[in-house]
């Protein structure tokens, strides 16, 4: 187990519980807002988690009381059409959404814009009853640009997501959650400590199963069914290949307690 505090760190990465792997972003005085470095920096750390053989699930978070309450809007001012193809930011985000492993958001107060985004692209969202979701970019005379518009639309449905983020509104937990948008709700300041506890419960699952299992929702959400459902029972069928299988099985019969090595 590791952690750093160092301060200076836009992204601070840490193992709190075994097998599981912690990014926070820490720029607290902004309201963790995002910019070019802060995408790069959590890029990178979900990356070498996701490559690190001992960690089974990553929980993205906030520090300060805070979520992520959207891009540093002071960036935008210079930047033209050109620089925004340049800087190319959807690479950042794509290693999120392409993770393996399971992805989880802790989000405390304020997830607008980006942060909105960024909870999106985690499989889990674990949410203070006193969050606040949105999408705003339109007050601003822009638009949702990384999965705004595409991950809400199949988190909430076409009407709920045109009513948001074409108005711009901000929206409670409680509501997300209502919409299916959030997964579970806490007290507030108690998002991380429960996302934790939820990932520990993966990370001690097989973690070979928990990958297909992931795999199979994903590439289905948007084919159509038969094609999907090829896709789950090719996973299942892999299955009983494994080590882990064959552990949990035994486990099973032997009525005791499993010890699954993600083989």
């Amino acid at each position: 187990m590791s952690s750093t505090n160092d301060q200076s760190l836009v992204v601070i990465e840490s193992r709190p519980v075994e097998n599981v792997g912690l990014v926070e972003i820490n720029r607290p005085e902004l309201r963790n807002a995002l910019n070019l470095e802060v995408r790069e920096k959590l890029a990178a750390a979900v990356v070498g988690f996701s490559e690190d053989p001992e960690i089974r699930a990553i929980v993205i978070a906030g520090r300060g009381g805070n979520f992520v309450a959207g891009a540093e809007i002071k960036a935008f001012e210079k930047l033209g059409s050109a620089d925004m193809l340049l800087q190319r930011t959807h690479r950042y985000w794509d290693v999120i959404a392409r993770c393996p492993k399971p992805v989880l958001a802790a989000v405390e107060g304020f997830a607008l814009g980006g942060g909105c985004e960024l909870a999106m692209h985690a499989d889990i969202i674990v949410a203070a009853r006193t969050a606040t979701f949105g999408q705003p970019e339109v007050k601003l005379g822009l638009m949702p640009g990384a999965g705004g518009t595409q991950r809400m639309l199949r988190a909430i449905g076409k009407y709920k997501t045109l009513m948001l983020v074409l108005t711009g509104d901000m929206f409670s937990a409680e509501d997300a959650e209502r919409a299916g948008l959030v997964s579970t709700l806490t007290d507030e300041g108690k998002a991380l400590e429960q996302a934790l506890l939820i990932a520990q419960k993966i990370s001690r699952l097989p973690p070979l199963a928990v990958e297909q299992i992931k795999e199979a929702v994903i590439n289905g959400e948007d084919a159509p069914l038969e094609t999907a459902l090829r896709l789950e029972r090719k996973g299942f069928q892999l299955l009983f290949d494994t080590a882990d299988k064959r552990e949990g099985v035994a486990a099973f019969l032997e009525k005791r307690k499993p010890s699954f090595k993600g083989r």
